[in-house]
């Protein structure tokens, strides 16, 4: 076959003249060199373009939307390894995610995998915000840096980590966005430094929730709660003198003290107030967690939790604690009421999904206060102002719990009884 010659080849390299190499390193910035070389633009993903479309959009929970069946759950879904490689096909719009994504459960089970049990800790920059506000045990926090800070910290405690995902409760949608309550599994070696101390050897299993709201594939907002004390407990080490020795090296100088009024649980002197009574129709599991806890805790019917709990109810704690049977399950918030008789009890954010036939996943964000006047637990009454949150899940069926998963964080309720200086108001 004749070639054109006023074709240039297809395997031909057209050379470059030194006026054209010239011509670049003109357009190329002399401040390069002291970026290491690297490009002052990068090449911008389509995820990133997919997401900087809908900027508009902010989470909305007004709008929020609860899922009344489980087709998209973490039920009927093959092992975690299994659906890693095999997602399937989009199930659900998710505008400003990633392809390969198929819905919010999926996103959770496998952006979590990527980031913490493949170490690609980087992968934060992509599905959290730059200006996420996240609060834990200790306080609030803003910025990814301090998530892929305390990950690699936790990475580095437990080299052999692994991450067992246990139920994802989810509601919204991808315009008002996704919130999701996450309930998993950590267990690992402590064979690296951690912040309480050298490698211990020990084989530790604890268990976190996280609650997220999330939009375009970024988190912005988390609420994230560890099992502590529990894990402190299985590293063998003492959890009442190392909550008082971290609580005695917080800073507590930043204000003074300014006093301390009464838990905002009563109406003047007069009796809690009462809801309305529950509307007709249909189930309506967040009515049935709120009243149940609001008339359980601030109005201490301890009793009526046989209206809303089931005789053979299953509970789990904080520190590894267990409690089978409605008998327990009372005791147990005796015991807390008896530690802090003035607490107060206030519901932060609810959402479910579920229906009759298949029963309801509850994901309940919380909050308390009182002052520890009482014996218990937490050791002889010291007289301090104590503020404790949690996120609960309630499995009901049949218009009874029968599970009952809550983790508060009880490491620094600890720090706040036990510490040398009260904290600041």
């Amino acid at each position: 076959m004749a070639t054109d010659p006023k074709k240039p080849s297809e395997t031909a390299v057209t050379p470059v003249s030194m006026s054209s190499k010239r011509e670049q390193s003109k357009a190329t910035p002399d401040r390069l060199a002291n970026w290491g070389n690297q490009p002052m633009e990068g090449w911008i993903p389509p995820a990133d373009l997919a997401r900087a479309q809908i900027r508009d959009l902010i989470p909305n929970p007004l709008n929020r939307k609860n899922p009344t069946d489980y087709s998209i759950s973490l039920r009927g879904r093959m092992s975690t390894d299994q659906q890693l490689l095999y997602p399937g096909e989009r199930r659900q719009s998710m505008r400003g995610f990633e392809d390969h994504y198929t819905d919010i459960v999926d996103f959770t089970i496998r952006g979590t995998h990527r980031a913490w049990e493949e170490k690609d800790i980087g992968y934060v920059y992509d599905f959290y915000c730059n200006n996420i506000l996240i609060q834990d045990e200790f306080g609030t926090r803003s910025g990814r840096d301090a998530v892929i800070a305390g990950s690699l910290g936790l990475m580095n405690a437990f080299p052999d980590m692994r991450w067992i995902p246990s139920e994802v409760i989810w509601a919204g949608d991808d315009e008002n966005g996704f919130h999701t309550s996450h309930r998993s599994f950590f267990v690992g070696t402590n064979t690296g430094w951690s912040e309480f101390g050298p490698p211990t050897g020990r084989r530790c299993t604890w268990w976190v929730v996280a609650n997220c709201v999330c939009i375009g594939n970024e988190y912005y907002q988390e609420w994230v709660i560890e099992n502590s004390a529990s894990l402190v407990q299985q590293l063998g080490l003492d959890v009442r003198a190392v909550a008082r020795e971290k609580a005695n090296l917080l800073d507590t100088d930043s204000f003074a003290q300014i006093g301390a009024g009464e838990p905002d649980r009563l109406r003047g002197q007069g009796k809690p107030v009462h809801m309305a009574p529950a509307p007709e129709g249909p189930f309506d599991p967040e009515d049935f967690v709120r009243r149940m806890l609001h008339y359980v805790w601030n109005w201490r019917l301890i009793g009526s939790s046989r209206e809303f709990v089931a005789p053979n109810v299953r509970s789990f704690g904080p520190s590894g604690r267990q409690h089978y049977g409605i008998g327990d399950y009372m005791q147990n918030i005796v015991a807390r009421l008896a530690m802090f008789p003035d607490l107060a009890h206030s519901v932060d954010d609810v959402y479910w999904m579920g229906n009759d036939a298949e029963g309801y996943q509850v994901s309940v964000r919380w909050s308390l206060i009182g002052t520890h006047t009482g014996y218990g637990i937490y050791g002889t009454p010291s007289g301090r102002r104590v503020r404790m949150w949690g996120i609960s899940h309630f499995a009901i069926e049949g218009g009874k719990i029968v599970e009952d998963w809550t983790m508060f964080n009880e490491f620094f309720v600890l720090q706040q009884i036990l510490r040398d200086t009260a904290f600041s108001a």
